[in-house]
């Protein structure tokens, strides 16, 4: 494997804050719209098995990043509200025994209300969980068995209301541009949202990905470009001026309820991802390497449990990538991020890019600012053309 070559001696100026990201792919059903690596759960889940695997994992990359401290954990899905509260304990008592833990470590856990049991929540909790991320989607029925979600409107304004109760931090996800939706009924879902005292929410266009049922088949009723257009900037109208800043593509916060996790994403920093098919990225003093585990359950649980070799496939990201790498996730914040990181946490002066640099700054895609890295409201609306000029 060829090593990047920095451009100076002194490779990477510090490494990045190191977070974990720990993947539970079991669902009770694959939504139709779902890219994500998550498979149906057809009979008991082997739970004692994989979080045992999980362990593995996770000591296996302790040479790789050992002496560094985990800022915060993300355990995510499929379906992580699938696992009993104990099993979700015993992993992070086993995380705690292997990494340093920060002691005010944002730990968060993706749950469905279709999942919702009050004794869970409170097991979660109990277990270590800081921040409960809620899948709702949408607080209509009719939008709900469109989208093929197995909750109703009632149980997901229970489950929220739960959550609020023992957590302090709540993200509530919705998806907008549904299938016969109109801007007043992408309102009601908001505004319910908000009234909710929900700190977070994420607010996310529906897309047809390709190899999804939606993607080879798009349901009836979808928005036209310029309806969702309207439903898009009243869903971000209602957000604002509720006090949630928008401070990433599809992120809503109000002051202190950031996502400090996917923040560590956006700004470029590490992160170690173990589970079926989790990606993760590991800086050293002279390359970054991006890592990915075996995608199905069945493979990854005989490749960390030793029937099978090489559970882990690892590749060093090629130094001419790094710029587009980095903006790609900097450029997702409003705020952006120092235009020094780029030299710090990829090696890459900005120098070597000056010409992207300038280009995007002529379209007006790119705040002029020498000190930031900051798209323009300009270039928020039109990230993908903002991106292009750093490919």
């Amino acid at each position: 494997m060829t090593a990047i070559t920095f451009p100076r001696p002194g490779h990477l100026t510090a490494l990045p804050p190191l977070s974990l990201y720990i993947h539970i792919p079991w669902c009770v059903r694959k939504c139709p719209y779902c890219d994500f690596n998550s498979h149906q759960a057809k009979s008991g889940l082997p739970e004692d098995a994989y979080i045992d695997a999980l362990l593995t994992d996770l000591q296996s990359e302790l040479p790789n990043v050992w002496g560094r401290a985990v800022e915060t954990v993300f355990i995510g899905g499929g379906t992580p509200s699938l696992f009993q509260a104990s099993s979700i304990n015993r992993l992070l008592n086993g995380v705690r025994s292997l990494v340093k833990l920060q002691p005010q470590a944002e730990i968060t856990l993706e749950a469905n209300p279709g999942t919702f049991e009050k004794e869970k929540f409170q097991g979660f909790k109990d277990a270590g969980i800081t921040r409960l991320s809620i899948g709702v989607q949408s607080f209509n029925d009719a939008a709900l068995q469109s989208l093929g979600r197995i909750h109703n409107h009632c149980e997901a304004l229970t489950a929220v209301e739960t959550a609020l109760n023992l957590f302090e931090r709540v993200n509530i996800d919705l998806m907008y541009a549904l299938p016969n939706q109109t801007v007043q009924t992408a309102l009601h879902d908001i505004q319910t949202a908000i009234a909710s005292g929900a700190g977070h929410i994420s607010a996310y266009h529906l897309t047809m990905e390709p190899n999804t049922p939606f993607g080879h088949t798009p349901p009836p009723g979808l928005p036209q470009d310029e309806a969702a257009l309207d439903i898009e900037e009243a869903v971000h109208g209602a957000l604002a001026e509720a006090g949630f800043a928008h401070y990433e593509t599809s992120a809503f916060a109000r002051p202190g309820h950031a996502c400090r996790h996917n923040l560590n994403y956006w700004q470029f920093g590490d992160y170690i991802g173990i589970g079926a098919g989790a990606h993760g990225k590991i800086s050293y003093s002279a390359r970054i390497e991006r890592t990915v585990r075996r995608r199905h359950p069945n493979d990854y649980l005989a490749a960390m449990h030793g029937k099978v070799s090489d559970g882990i496939e690892r590749q060093t990201v090629a130094a001419e990538d790094l710029p587009f790498e980095f903006m790609m996730n900097a450029l997702r914040l409003t705020d952006g991020v120092p235009a020094a990181w780029l030299q710090e946490r990829t090696g890459v002066p900005a120098t070597k890019i000056t010409a992207q640099i300038r280009a995007a700054q002529t379209k007006g895609l790119l705040d002029n600012d020498p000190l930031y890295f900051r798209p323009s409201e300009t270039g928020r609306r039109f990230l993908n053309d903002l991106l292009q000029c750093f490919l």
